[in-house]
Order: C-alpha cells, then sequence, then structure tokens
C-alpha cells in the first residue's frame, strides 16, 4: 500500500513539475513583452529578422525603426545590428541592417554589424563579445515582444545588464497567434537551457 501511495505521488510529480514550469516560463514571457524598460544604456542591440535580396522585412524594418528612434532619442551611442546570412550568400542581416540604419541618420562609426549568428543565441554570445571588447556593459534589447524574455536572459548569463525595447505592436492580432509566438519562445528558451542549442 505505502508503495502504490510512493508510486501515485512520483506520477503526480511528474505530471505537475513539467505544467508548473511551463505556466512560469509562459507567464515571465507575456510578462517581459508587455514592459517597455527603454533608458539611457551602453548599447541598442537590434536582433535580426528575415532579409529579402538586401532589404529588411516588413518585421525587421519595424525593429529597425524603433532602434533609430531610441538612438535619436539619446539612449545610446551605438548600435549593434545582429544576424547571419542564413540561405542567401549576398546579404546578411546584421549588414542589411547596418545599410539601412545609415539611411535613417545614424552614421557608419556608430553602427557594428554582427554578420555571423545563425539563431539568437550565437547572436548573444557574439553581442557580449562585441560589447566586452568594446567596455560596454548594458544594452537595450530591440526585437519583438515574447522575443525579450529569452534574449534577456542569454545575454544575461553572458554578463550583460539588458534592458528590452520591443518593438511597437508586435503582439500577434490573434489569439492562436500570440500562443503558437509565445509556446515557440517556451519550446526554444527549454532546448536553451538545456544546452540543446
Amino acid at each position: 500500500m505505502a508503495t502504490w501511495r510512493w508510486k501515485k505521488w512520483l506520477l503526480w510529480l511528474l505530471v505537475l513539475a513539467p505544467v508548473c514550469y511551463a505556466s512560469t516560463v509562459y507567464w515571465r514571457i507575456v510578462s517581459q513583452a508587455g514592459r517597455d524598460e527603454a533608458r539611457s544604456a551602453d548599447a541598442i542591440v537590434v536582433f535580426g529578422a528575415a532579409q529579402y535580396d538586401g532589404r529588411p522585412s516588413p518585421v525587421y524594418k519595424a525593429r529597425l525603426d524603433h532602434a533609430a528612434q531610441l538612438y535619436h532619442r539619446g539612449l545610446a551611442s551605438m548600435v549593434i545590428i545582429t544576424g547571419g546570412s542564413g540561405n542567401d550568400p549576398r546579404f546578411s542581416e546584421g549588414v542589411v541592417g547596418r545599410e539601412y540604419l545609415k539611411t535613417l541618420g545614424i552614421p557608419d562609426s556608430q553602427l557594428i554589424a554582427e554578420t555571423q549568428s545563425p539563431d539568437t543565441a550565437e547572436s548573444a554570445r557574439r553581442v557580449a563579445t562585441i560589447m566586452y571588447v568594446n567596455s560596454m556593459r548594458s544594452c537595450l534589447a530591440v526585437s519583438d515582444g515574447y522575443h525579450i524574455f529569452r534574449i534577456k536572459q542569454m545575454l544575461g548569463r553572458e554578463g550583460v545588464t539588458v534592458y528590452g525595447a520591443p518593438r511597437p505592436n508586435s503582439r500577434p492580432q490573434t489569439f492562436w497567434k500570440r500562443q503558437e509566438s509565445v509556446w515557440h519562445e517556451i519550446g526554444s528558451y527549454t532546448l536553451w537551457i538545456l544546452h540543446l542549442s
């Protein structure tokens, strides 16, 4: 009888632990997405998104526009743009972002393009190295709202102080799209903390 009771408790624990974990991370992602923490920092870091033949996609353009607004408000003197080339051998997200930001009045001397990273985790590692080499310790992370929690965890692990500055209107319009976005982030974050990505 005691053995059965112990097995029942173990079963409940195996069921409840993942549910509690997912619920906690879900809440942290959604909570962070709703906060704009824009303030003075050493750099603005724009996380890449798709580019098409040398032009930023609408999502990427919105991130870059937001970064330019933060720069022109005087919140940071440097902008770091991340993103590798993916399947496009001619253009990387980092270079496309840098060239676009130059058209918005940010001098080339204030822009650093990180052009090698294939994903957010590698972007965070490379950005942390760039910041360390340039004696920068804090940044405003610009991306979509639901992405900010994971970015903060990754850069935080590298010793960077991070403030979230989500691009405006980045919350998906429908309930199911919001759920898809949040659960994607839960999965990506979990793979990262398990060192599987």
